[in-house]
């Protein structure tokens, strides 16, 4: 049995500590056997579980959730003191001299009026601090673990930022949805299976292109109909108590405008 201090309060020193013990010789043979890559969906779900409670608006429920996401970064942060490569301190002292080195208009000489112009010096800053030299190079950067539709997003965004005189609006991304949508369609009809994804693919991408012409956030959109469509397929599961759907019905639970009906 493991001695620890019983507290009426903990700091993140002690879970630190805390970790170690669980980590070492004589503590929990799981948390001995975990690597970064084993733990690497815990932190996923970690971080949605955390987003959910400030959807929430539950301050309680997001204590909760922020400590497992402190867990998980104390956890992999252990995994490499363990291999002699950095320290918790560590991690504290690089996110330090990030946020300095990103806040110049705080802690330098740079200018910053408003929360545009913060943002924009961000991203100007930011690709100083990553060598990134090229435009091409900030799209390549953005994280591919990211969802797939937030990082289509981000690509478009800073791409477009470095389209000088860039006009699109609206009906731009709507024709190239349709065109997108065309294309698909003719792929389906060739019978070409091995364009299939790459023409979805394309579809989607242009349906963020909307999205974003709409000032929509697409994770939250697709999130929202989503919910939807669970309610629409909760309403004709009732009607039919359980048994099959007719095509028909089926197809109604994909048309928002069946609601409606």
């Amino acid at each position: 049995m493991i001695d620890f201090d019983n507290k009426s309060r903990y700091d993140v020193y002690d879970l630190e500590r805390l970790i170690a013990l669980l980590r070492a010789p004589g503590g929990c043979p799981w948390d001995a056997e975990q690597t970064h890559a084993s733990l690497r969906r815990n932190m996923l779900e970690e971080a949605y579980e955390a987003v959910e409670a400030i959807d929430e608006q539950d301050a309680d429920h997001l204590k909760e959730e922020l400590g497992d996401v402190l867990t998980q970064v104390v956890f992999h942060a252990d995994i490499e003191r363990e291999a002699g490569r950095f320290r918790l301190d560590d991690v504290a002292d690089g996110v330090c001299r990030k946020l300095i080195f990103r806040h110049p208009h705080v802690f330098g000489r740079r200018e910053a009026g408003s929360a545009r112009d913060v943002l924009d010096l961000w991203e100007d800053v930011k690709r100083q601090e990553k060598h990134q030299d090229t435009v091409t190079d900030s799209l390549r950067a953005v994280a591919r673990s990211l969802p797939a539709l937030w990082r289509a997003e981000k690509i478009q965004k800073k791409a477009g930022k470095a389209i000088s005189g860039s006009r699109l609006d609206v009906w731009d991304a709507m024709d190239c949805l349709a065109e997108r949508l065309y294309e698909l369609s003719s792929v389906l009809s060739d019978g070409e299976g091995s364009d299939v994804e790459t023409a979805v693919g394309e579809l989607l991408f242009s349906a963020v292109l909307a999205a974003r012409m709409t000032g929509t956030d697409p994770e939250e959109a697709l999130t929202k109909a989503s919910d939807r469509f669970t309610e629409r397929f909760a309403g004709l599961e009732r009607e039919t108590a359980g048994g099959p759907l007719s095509p028909e019905k089926e197809l109604a639970l994909y048309d928002a405008a069946s609601e409606e009906d």
